[in-house]
Formats: C-alpha cells, sequence, structure tokens
C-alpha cells in the first residue's frame, strides 16, 4: 500500500554528517542504507513509502547569522543525496504525486521553522523556487514570524508574520500548524488558504503541548485541512508505546468528524524513542497491517495515502 509521509528530519542528519566530514574528510552516512538514517532508500522501499517530505529544520541553538547557510546546506543534501539516488523525484508541485510511477518514490521539500529566513521574504521566496511545498511557521520557540508551542506568552503572528502568511498563501503553499502555540494556530486558520499539522497528535488522548486541541482539529476540518499521525512515543502516550496505541488519536479524530482529515506524520529522524515495530520507515508495514486489521483496506488506505491526494493533490490553487 502506497503511502504519504508528511515530516522527517533526515536532511538534518545528512547536513550534520557533512559538516563533520569536512573536518574528519570522510562521511559516515549516505541515504541509500546507513542504518543511522531512519528514512534511507531501503527503509522507504522496504515500508512502502510513495512519497517522503523532508524538512529543513535549524536547531536553535545555531547563532541567527548562521541559520541561512544552514538552510541552503540542508537543500544541498536534499539535491545531492536525496534526489541524487534512482527513481527519487522531486515533487515540485503536489498535483505531481498522482503522476508517479509504480518504481518512482516521490520527495517534497519542506520548511520547519521560518527562522533560517529572518525578516526577509526573498529568502522565503527563494526556498519556495528551490521547491519548498509546506512550511511550518515556527518549531518550540519564538522567532520573528510567531510563537511557538513553547512560549509561555502565546504571542501569536506578529505583523511580520501576517505578511509570511500571506506570502505562503500567494505561493499556494501547505502550512504547517504542528509547533505553532494556540494563539497562532487560531490566527493561521483565520488567514492561511491551505492548513496541515503534519506531525501532531490529539490533546485529549496524550495532554502534550505538541498535540491539538479537540476544537483546534475542529477547526482544521472544518477548513479542509488535515492532521498526520506523528509517532512519536511521548506524543501518543504514556509508558512502552504498541501500534495500537495509535488507533485512539485516530479514533478521535473520526469522532469530530476528520475521516477525510487523517494522514501519517512519522518523524523518523527527529525523534529519540519509537514505537514498538515501528523504529523506521522500513517497518510502515507493521502499521498499515494493524490499520487494515482494525479499520480495514479501505479507509487504510485513506489514512496511507488518499485523504492527502483529494485535500491537496487536486486543488487549482497550485
Amino acid at each position: 500500500m502506497d503511502i504519504i509521509d508528511t515530516h522527517c528530519d533526515a536532511l538534518l542528519k545528512l547536513q550534520q554528517d557533512d559538516r563533520k566530514a569536512y573536518d574528519d574528510g570522510e562521511k559516515a552516512f549516505n541515504f541509500y542504507d546507513s542504518p543511522e538514517i531512519e528514512t534511507n532508500v531501503l527503509r522507504l522501499r522496504e515500508g512502502g513509502v510513495k512519497v517522503q517530505f523532508f524538512a529543513i529544520f535549524i536547531p536553535p541553538e545555531v547563532p541567527d547569522n548562521e541559520k541561512w547557510q544552514h538552510a541552503l546546506e540542508q537543500v544541498d543534501c536534499f539535491y545531492n543525496e536525496v534526489l541524487s539516488q534512482e527513481n527519487f523525484i522531486h515533487i515540485k508541485n503536489l498535483k505531481e504525486i498522482e503522476g508517479l510511477k509504480p518504481e518512482e518514490i516521490g520527495a517534497v521539500l519542506t520548511l520547519e521553522g521560518a527562522d533560517a529566513v529572518g525578516n526577509d521574504l526573498m529568502k522565503l521566496r527563494t526556498l519556495f523556487r528551490l521547491g519548498v511545498l509546506s512550511v511550518g511557521l515556527t518549531w518550540n520557540n519564538a522567532n520573528l514570524v510567531a510563537d511557538g508551542v513553547g512560549e509561555n506568552r502565546d504571542a501569536g503572528l506578529s505583523g511580520y508574520g501576517e505578511r509570511f502568511v500571506a506570502s505562503c498563501n500567494a505561493h499556494g503553499v501547505l502550512i504547517d500548524i504542528s509547533h505553532l502555540c494556540p494563539k497562532g494556530v487560531t490566527e493561521v486558520l483565520e488567514l492561511g488558504d491551505r492548513i496541515i499539522a503534519t506531525h501532531s497528535n490529539s490533546r485529549s488522548v496524550c495532554d502534550h503541548r505538541r498535540n491539538l486541541t479537540d476544537d483546534q482539529i475542529r477547526r482544521v476540518i472544518e477548513k479542509g485541512g488535515m492532521i498526520n499521525i506523528v509517532f512519536n512515543p511521548p506524543f501518543i502516550g504514556e509508558g512502552k508505546i504498541k501500534i495500537e496505541d495509535v488507533f485512539s488519536h485516530i479514533d478521535k479524530i473520526i469522532n469530530l468528524g476528520g475521516e477525510e482529515a487523517i494522514g501519517l506524520g512519522s518523524d523518523f529522524d527527529g525523534i529519540t524513542c519509537h514505537v514498538e515495530r515501528l523504529g523506521n520507515a522500513g517497518e510502515y508495514g507493521n502499521l498499515i497491517d494493524a490499520l487494515k486489521e482494525r479499520y480495514g483496506e479501505t479507509f487504510t488506505e485513506k489514512i496511507a495515502y488518499g485523504n492527502f491526494v483529494e485535500k491537496y493533490c487536486k486543488s487549482d490553487l497550485l
């Protein structure tokens, strides 16, 4: 069964390895089969991932004057290491997903947090030209666009942030609310055209700041957006997390009217612990089998692939 996964952090691992190799003279990772890369080529193929979203993410400890350089280095990893793989296709318009051949895997470039852009919308437009199709305004910290979920003040969007959202709208880019503070989510739902939570779960099931409240989920659904289930155990529940523990989040979204709004956003390569039998993209089959047993083949296909295609690959805005 084909899968669309809307979030991973492989580019950060590849970039950090490139920087280390500059000093050591030899790379430790390769995107094809390195076990350290949870979304490597062999694992994506083994798990049936048809489209993988690759995030540009700049760690908060990187100085502001270096963040743009780090972003470009990760874009270079996307072009040089991901797109160089056989039958990996750069998705430059989400409509292209439906045109992928059976042997092809689509690769989508995204941005997680606007920190690298600073106050320069030309940099944002440059990323759009390089292929970024989804933008998360923040990570957990505040930036010039908005507050993230890690900020106590919950200040929402700045005036510049409103212009930032308008630029995303003008380019038909998805706006990702997964790390955004509550007020920011409310404002983006009012101002944004194409909304997605690329890797978030239900807060009423697991009370973690990174998850979405029932009201937020309802509003995303009403807006025509999606909530894509993330596999980070602290966002799922307490204790040792099994695949079946994900079902409570899916059931909650269904009960809120979101049967057509559920997808998958693993956060592989960005998490430090894992769901049992779901430790990398190669183990996606375990999740798909469990979903089929619980929800049936048809609904599982919608979660894995179909809902995303219907929401975002057929829009005239693209």
